[in-house]
């Protein structure tokens, strides 16, 4: 039985860790062919090796716009069309209000907000000339609110959903559907590493209160990857603007002592 992507061209940026990777995994298993995007080359040679010839990788930060350009290009110029698109590279940043500068701010918009915006805005010949396309944005439930530590984290996932949702409206009638999900806590290498760092034990992530896992554990990158190849792909359509809180609770109105 075909996957869920067969026949589909997908770029994945920051697909060298965590949910991006594990996006990047599931969308070669599910028969697409996968643009792997990041700043490391070592990490995205290894998973190009890795998934083998279904995957090309492109290198760069997002931050400069001639990159948002860049990964579009490479990846029709590698594969022959772009059907796809995950917008999951990000920076998390820690900044309350008294830590947000100018330049902390800038930075965070750049890559979190605006890079987003302009690869799906170098994409969008593409997805006119074959009458189609699928953008799934991946945001944050700190787009909500956010903890106080997240402010301009928190500001730039909020400003994205906002773009999806106008993005979607604008676009219906081309048949190019945008879609983003807030992701709740989710325990891939570089948050049980960050958590480690500002003073979580070793093993933290295996004994979470159930305030924050009411399931006993928490979100687990694969996991998030099942729901993305499902908003990328044709079995989720017509749906488009849609903000969906990947979360074990409703996260809007929920009382913390439940």
């Amino acid at each position: 039985m075909p996957g869920l992507l067969a026949d589909k061209v997908i770029l994945v940026t920051g697909s060298t860790t965590g949910i991006g990777r594990a996006i990047a995994r599931l969308g070669v298993k599910e028969g697409a062919q996968v643009m792997i995007h990041g700043r490391n080359e070592e990490r995205a040679r290894a998973l190009q090796e890795e998934l083998g010839d279904a995957c090309a990788y492109v290198l760069g930060d997002v931050s400069d716009p001639g990159v948002c350009e860049l990964v579009v290009s490479e990846t029709v110029d590698r594969f022959g069309a772009i059907h796809g698109i995950v917008n999951n590279a990000a920076f998390t940043w820690r900044a309350t209000i008294d830590e947000t500068d100018a330049e902390t701010f800038d930075r965070m918009i750049a890559v979190d907000l605006r890079a987003p915006i302009l690869i799906i805005r170098a994409a969008m010949q593409h997805f006119r000339k074959q009458g189609f396309g699928t953008v799934v944005n991946i945001g944050s439930v700190n787009a909500v609110c956010g903890q106080p530590n997240l402010l301009p984290y928190s500001a730039a996932k909020g400003g994205l959903a906002t773009a999806t949702r106008n993005m979607a409206n604008a676009l219906a009638r081309e048949h190019i559907r945008v879609n983003q999900l807030n992701v709740g806590w989710v325990t891939s290498d570089n948050e049980i590493a960050l958590q480690i760092s500002e003073g979580r034990p070793e093993g933290w992530e295996k004994n979470v209160p159930p305030t924050f896992a009411p399931s006993g554990r928490l979100l687990i990158p694969e996991e998030v990857a099942e729901h993305v190849i499902f908003w990328v792909s044709d079995r989720s359509a017509p749906a488009s603007g849609c903000v969906y809180e990947l979360e074990q609770y409703s996260y809007i109105g929920r009382s913390r002592e439940m």
